[in-house]
């Protein structure tokens, strides 16, 4: 089958639980053997996780830190992507040369699109919260605190309900972005091919393998929620193990170009 730019689509392989743990082992190698650039990508991310907090502090928006964390923790494959070439270039035996990582990143121009992609999905998460909150706490609502509004939503029929389903289209839209981009970014990394192939390579590669892959989702989605708290500390450790992890998920999800 060939790709929109007349390429030979990649070729998704079947995984099981046994793979995610040697991609995890792997992972946690890659973090051991490079331990300060995981750890500078996971500060970054950590303080800009706590800016957006501060913001809606600030803005006097506190009741949207929880929807505002949840939603920051899903642009994390884009971030990640430095954590993959990382995995890549360690991989292939070559030296890790930071300008040269830089270099190559910026060099994919598909990944842009991809990070459209991401940030796309991250603002329909924030209208999305908006519109319930709307719909189901008011359309005037207003809250002098964060405990003010985690009262309301947690004593009263309307918040209750807006709490689950505000709980299931959030996680549907995390299903649908995980599928999207858990393949996609290494891929982009990887090899010579647009986007749109990239995106639909990552939905096979979650369709053949639903179950390992909704588990590692699963897993992902645990991991960085207490990793989130408190103050995305955890995440210095979490995001560049998470990171590398994918990269190596990625290898034994789609075969190399040879067996292509």
């Amino acid at each position: 089958m060939a790709s929109i730019s007349g390429k030979t689509d990649p070729v998704v392989q079947r995984i099981g639980p046994a793979d995610i743990i040697d991609a995890l082992g792997k992972g946690l190698r890659d973090f051991q053997a490079m331990p300060l650039c995981g750890l500078a990508l996971g500060v970054l991310f950590a303080a800009g996780g706590n800016a957006v907090i501060h913001a809606t502090t600030v803005f006097g928006m506190s009741y949207l830190s929880y929807p505002l964390a949840a939603g920051f923790v899903l642009i994390g494959p884009f971030a990640a992507i430095f954590l993959y070439e990382l995995s890549r270039r360690r991989e292939a035996g070559r030296q890790i040369v930071l300008r040269e990582v830089w270099t190559t990143i910026i060099g994919r121009g598909e990944i842009a699109w991809m990070a459209f992609v991401t940030i796309f999905i991250f603002v329909i998460w924030i209208y999305q919260v908006r519109l319930l909150m709307a719909l189901f706490l008011g359309l005037k609502m207003s809250f002098a605190s964060i405990q003010q509004f985690i009262t309301v939503v947690l004593t009263t029929n309307e918040g209750l309900v807006f709490l689950m389903v505000g709980n299931v289209v959030g996680a549907a839209l995390s299903l649908v972005l995980f599928s999207l981009t858990v393949v996609s970014f290494p891929l982009l990394l990887d090899r010579d091919v647009d986007f749109i192939t990239a995106m639909i390579t990552s939905v096979r590669s979650v369709v053949m393998n639903p179950i390992p892959m909704i588990g590692w989702a699963a897993a992902i989605v645990v991991l960085m929620i207490v990793s989130c708290l408190p103050y995305f500390i955890g995440l210095l450790v979490t995001l560049p193990i998470l990171g590398h992890t994918s990269w190596h998920l990625y290898r034994r999800l789609v075969a190399p170009p040879a067996a292509a």
